[in-house]
């Protein structure tokens, strides 16, 4: 094959790209048949499904540069991924679930633990500082997690979850060094109950937050079916089993 060939498979940029046409994760359209599972207004759901997406597909790295693969991405999440490489894969999933509780001020769920064990609760961590429960005093306290906390405590924290009651929330997760963790960021159904769902990553370096294709679906891409007779889910970048879906308490 030639090379230049060859680097453009690689990087996926065989062609130029249209723009992302979708405003938000609910606007993703949905494969025939299929209609996305209830939520509440307020709910973890509710916030996932509008959380914006980037008109730019392009993922970008912390320091500006594109990533080199983008064969796996679909759409591009518009949430800071910071200066530092710190948000990676288990950091993308505490940062969502932190964002959403921050956006209800349900400060206490905002909860995470060290690899040695040692709680840091944003109220708590917080109490001292003279500017509380801000902004700025968020960004600090997450930036405190990503440096402490990885795919090995989130995983502990986390509770088992049956491929076939997938809803979004739910992570994807294999800790250990390499390990990795994506986050359920909406789900549909059909008329039988069989169950489709979307994924979100950050990676290695740190990266844009990004919805992944299904490579190996076409048809049902960017959805992945919740099918609890197949061993394995292959994303773009990672391979779980289908007994690694854990949910939030």
């Amino acid at each position: 094959m030639p090379l230049l060939i060859f680097v453009l498979l690689l990087c996926g940029c065989g062609q130029p790209e249209s723009p992302n046409p979708y405003a938000n994760i609910g606007a993703i359209p949905l494969p025939p048949g299929y209609h996305r599972l209830g939520a509440a207004p307020n709910s973890f759901a509710a916030w996932l499904r509008a959380i914006p997406l980037k008109k730019d597909r392009t993922v970008y790295l912390f320091d500006g540069t594109p990533k080199r693969y983008q064969g796996g991405r679909f759409a591009v999440l518009d949430i800071s991924v910071g200066h530092t490489d710190l948000q990676q894969c288990a950091d993308a999933v505490m940062r969502l679930r932190a964002e959403y509780c921050y956006s209800r001020h349900a400060f206490a769920g905002i909860d995470f633990y060290t690899e040695q064990g040692v709680r840091l609760n944003f109220p708590e961590w917080a109490h001292h500082r003279p500017d509380s429960t801000s902004r700025n005093s968020f960004n600090a306290y997450l930036t405190r997690v990503f440096t402490y906390c990885s795919t090995r405590t989130l995983e502990k924290q986390l509770a088992p979850k049956n491929i076939g009651q997938i809803i979004p929330g739910d992570v994807l997760i294999k800790s250990g060094a390499p390990g990795h963790a994506m986050t359920v960021v909406d789900v549909a159904e059909d008329t039988h109950g069989r169950r489709i769902y979307l994924l979100a990553q950050s990676y290695m370096p740190a990266q844009d937050i990004h919805i992944v294709k299904n490579l190996n679906n076409a048809d049902l891409s960017p959805w992945f079916a919740a099918d609890a007779t197949q061993l394995q889910i292959e994303t773009p970048e990672w391979t779980f089993t289908t007994n690694q879906l854990r949910c939030w308490h």
